[in-house]
């Protein structure tokens, strides 16, 4: 499955990334490899089913 995410510079440093298609999908990261880690790992728990 593919996803676009918005990657963002942050004002504090690092960066601020989101799934426009997943409502309240968002991570950080203080690097673009770790922001990019971290949202994979939110769309998991996001699409995770809810039992």
């Amino acid at each position: 499955m593919k996803l676009k995410v918005i990657l963002e510079p942050s004002e504090e440093g690092g960066y601020t990334i989101y799934v426009p298609s997943l409502p309240g999908c968002i991570s950080e990261g203080d690097t673009r490899e770790e922001a990019l880690a971290n949202i994979r790992e939110a769309i998991e728990l996001y699409l995770e089913p809810k039992l």
